[in-house]
């Protein structure tokens, strides 16, 4: 049988990005070497805060085309002092996301065995959903106008896009998540005090649902749900929610499920017409950097992902349970989880339990 190689690139970033990468890769590499039906090529490309202080811009003109052909992108961390935060996010990770039209956003938010958990008298079976974050419209449409700057009568409007098709589609695969998993399907906006966009996003929850009968459906206001998640996260399984929302309220799961050290989330071409990116969802944390002390089981968590999207769920599966082991086990864990161990050390425990 022919073996199938993955053309995979490689954007480590900014800070702790490249460190994290290399053990991303190594699990990566590990898997396929035990599997023998597969491989992966990486490709690297040095783009980010560095290349822009350098070029003045995150990535070259022709960056996008650079990366069309690949079949999957693993991004580090992006973002480094000196460079403004908004000009790092929008030129190299948004720009990407929307050009590759990534428009799901998937962020587990489960209690690994052997994560740290800040809440009193919750089971891990508890914490076990999953977000689908609007990705490429909403209030991240980058639409909007600056009036007036510098005078007595400035004003700046940032605008929300939401389409119905961008609304629809997102909404729609979230139902097919939730059917396929035989979980229940929660829906998060601000319907009360958002009077055109958020009713609209309500609306065509309850048109899609129509095609779902058989799919168990709850809605909350964002600021509800922010609270549920901490009182009560186990009514939470799948979750279906805009852009700004799913970004606020993904990183309060990870701050229940063990630490932006352990967050993952992968930007997702459902259609395939184009690459889609997997990341760890933690900082580029420059004040670390280069010491080996961050924690890659986030990376490897986006690993994980990656190889459940093309086609290999037991490989995916096994990386998570090498996951838990580690963690579990006690012994080889970064500083951020108490332990001593450096990030390639961490990274070589996961690849031998593999």
């Amino acid at each position: 049988m022919m073996q199938k190689i993955y053309r995979i690139a490689a954007i480590p970033g900014d800070g702790i990005g490249p460190e994290v990468v290399t053990e991303g890769i190594k699990v990566l590499e590990r898997a396929a070497a035990l599997d023998g039906g597969f491989s992966f090529q990486f490709t690297h490309f040095p783009w980010g805060c560095e290349y822009y202080l350098k070029n003045g811009r995150m990535m070259p003109p022709d960056g996008i085309d650079q990366l069309r052909g690949f079949d999957a992108i693993l991004l580090g961390a992006v973002g480094a002092p000196g460079v403004p935060d908004h000009i790092s996010l929008w030129d190299l990770l948004l720009t990407i996301r929307k050009q590759f039209d990534q428009y799901v956003n998937l962020r587990p938010v489960k209690l690994l065995r052997g994560a740290p958990c800040p809440l009193k008298d919750v089971a891990r079976e508890d914490i076990d959903m999953i977000f689908v974050r609007e990705n490429s419209e909403g209030e991240y449409a980058g639409s909007g106008s600056w009036l007036y700057p510098g005078q007595p009568n400035e004003v700046v409007i940032q605008n929300g896009v939401f389409s119905r098709h961008g609304c629809e589609r997102v909404i729609r695969y979230a139902y097919e998540l939730a059917r396929a998993e035989g979980k229940t399907l929660t829906s998060i906006s601000k319907g009360n005090a958002l009077n055109y966009s958020m009713v609209f996003w309500d609306q065509i929850f309850r048109e899609v649902g129509g095609d779902y009968p058989d799919v168990e459906t709850h809605t909350y206001l964002v600021d509800a749900a922010s609270m549920f998640m901490i009182r009560d996260p186990k009514r939470f399984q799948v979750v279906v929610t805009s852009n700004l929302f799913g970004d606020i309220l993904t990183d309060l799961g990870a701050a229940i499920s063990g630490g932006l050290g352990l967050a993952a989330g992968a930007n997702l071409n459902p259609e395939r017409r184009f690459p889609s990116m997997f990341e760890p969802i933690h900082g580029s944390a420059p004040d670390i950097a280069g010491q080996g002390r961050a924690n890659p089981l986030a990376t490897v968590w986006a690993a994980s992902q990656m190889l459940d999207f093309l086609g290999h769920p037991d490989w995916a599966a096994r990386l998570l349970s090498a996951i838990e082991t580690v963690l579990t086990d006690g012994r080889v864990l970064t500083p951020d989880l108490g332990g001593t161990a450096t990030t390639a050390e961490v990274g070589d425990a996961v690849a031998a339990l593999l």
